[in-house]
């Protein structure tokens, strides 16, 4: 954090300090968790970021300042309107405090709209565009977990660095697939590569066919997926069945995780580089919080984003018995930013003034069956890219940069 940054949240830690003497929880503490629970996300977000909310309220003692913590769940079928509907109920019937997760853009950039003008708060540990944190940024919404910038610097410089200079572009038709556009252009031309054609397809479509023949006839090095959820696992198979892997052509999943590794297979996925902000294996604090989520969860073991949950859902708490108010989103909010994150998962971190927590990422390779010891052992860890070097520099979009 640069010195500016510093003064800014040294500022706001004390006023919050001064309004805690007088500020008071109304009431129970009410979260929401608002996700897509059955559809294409629902692997990395679902029922899955509901466990890990309720851990980290169980972890917390499952009451702040004596008052108890409720959890509720929304589905948003990834449809900004359905989210509104629900976030608007939420917010003005059901006195819920803040909503957790929201794992689809444009639903998030409606989302955090509304959290702003109900002065309550979002959580945003699911959605990747860099808008929150741009453009579109809030005083009311922390984005944690990872972004599209995060996600796509990791594996287009361990790709790009390597030779790759030509890139064809399939991305998803929504903001998802522009922000992870936007973001990848200026990484590529730095590493003196090229995007020689792009092609949009529905989000959600059974059949790639048509895109995967124009990114074939294109003759690009890689093949960059800039989608995310069960599309990924579609694209790569029926890349495979139309050759192009066995072509030379390389595949970039640039938001892929390890339940897309498992849904495409190892025989498959071997050898793709993924970027991501956590995996269940990376160290004993890792291990140990996945063993006890797979207790909870059939067995499965947690993503990024149910990691992303649990440690947001802390940091949140924490900020409001420290503050001992709820009520006050953007007050919630300033309290997070000027207390360090500290939890067994992303380990001691911050929270810019941008509201973007900051950690390290991890680049990872996919093993080879015969390297795998079992269903859920399937990365590699190859490097860690420091917190200091994962996520975009302050974006000057942001009026919080300049005006906090």
């Amino acid at each position: 954090m640069n010195a500016a940054c510093r003064i800014v949240v040294g500022a706001l830690l004390a006023v919050m300090l001064a309004r805690s003497a007088t500020a008071e929880i109304k009431g129970d503490v009410v979260l929401g968790v608002l996700n897509d629970e059955t559809s294409l996300f629902a692997d990395l977000h679902g029922p899955g970021s509901v466990v890990a909310a309720q851990m980290a309220i169980d972890d917390f003692g499952g009451k702040v300042n004596g008052h108890p913590i409720r959890l509720l769940v929304g589905d948003h079928q990834n449809k900004p309107d359905v989210a509104a509907q629900i976030a608007r109920k939420w917010f003005d019937e059901l006195g819920v405090d803040a909503i957790v997760d929201v794992d689809n853009s444009a639903v998030a950039l409606a989302v955090s709209t509304i959290a702003r003008e109900k002065d309550r708060v979002l959580l945003d540990t699911g959605a990747n565009t860099n808008r929150l944190t741009g453009d579109a940024c809030s005083p009311n919404t922390i984005h944690f977990t990872l972004d599209n910038w995060a996600d796509i610097h990791g594996s287009i410089t361990a790709m790009a660095g390597h030779g790759a200079d030509t890139w064809f572009f399939l991305s998803v038709d929504s903001e998802t697939g522009y922000d992870m556009e936007r973001q990848s252009r200026p990484m590529l031309e730095k590493l003196g590569a090229r995007i020689v054609g792009t092609v949009r397809y529905p989000l959600n479509t059974p059949d790639f066919s048509s895109y995967l023949l124009k990114a074939q006839s294109s003759k690009a090095k890689v093949i960059a997926i800039a989608g995310g959820g069960q599309d990924v696992a579609n694209i790569v198979k029926q890349a495979r069945e139309f050759g192009l892997q066995q072509g030379g052509q390389q595949i970039a999943a640039l938001a892929a995780y390890m339940t897309d590794v498992r849904a495409i297979g190892l025989p498959v996925a071997q050898g793709m580089i993924i970027t991501d902000a956590f995996y269940w294996d990376l160290n004993p604090q890792t291990r140990a919080f996945a063993k006890r989520f797979a207790e909870r969860f059939k067995g499965r073991m947690p993503t990024s984003y149910h990691a992303g949950v649990y440690a947001a859902v802390l940091h949140y708490l924490k900020a409001v018995s420290a503050l001992n108010e709820a009520d006050d989103g953007k007050a919630v909010v300033a309290q997070m930013k000027a207390m360090p994150t500290d939890d067994p998962l992303f380990g001691h971190g911050e929270i810019r003034v941008d509201g973007r927590a900051i950690h390290p990422m991890y680049v990872f390779k996919v093993k080879a069956p015969a390297e795998s010891k079992g269903d859920w052992d399937v990365l590699d860890l190859l490097d860690t890219i420091p917190e200091d070097q994962a996520f975009k520099p302050l974006d000057p979009a942001c009026f919080l940069v300049k005006h906090p």
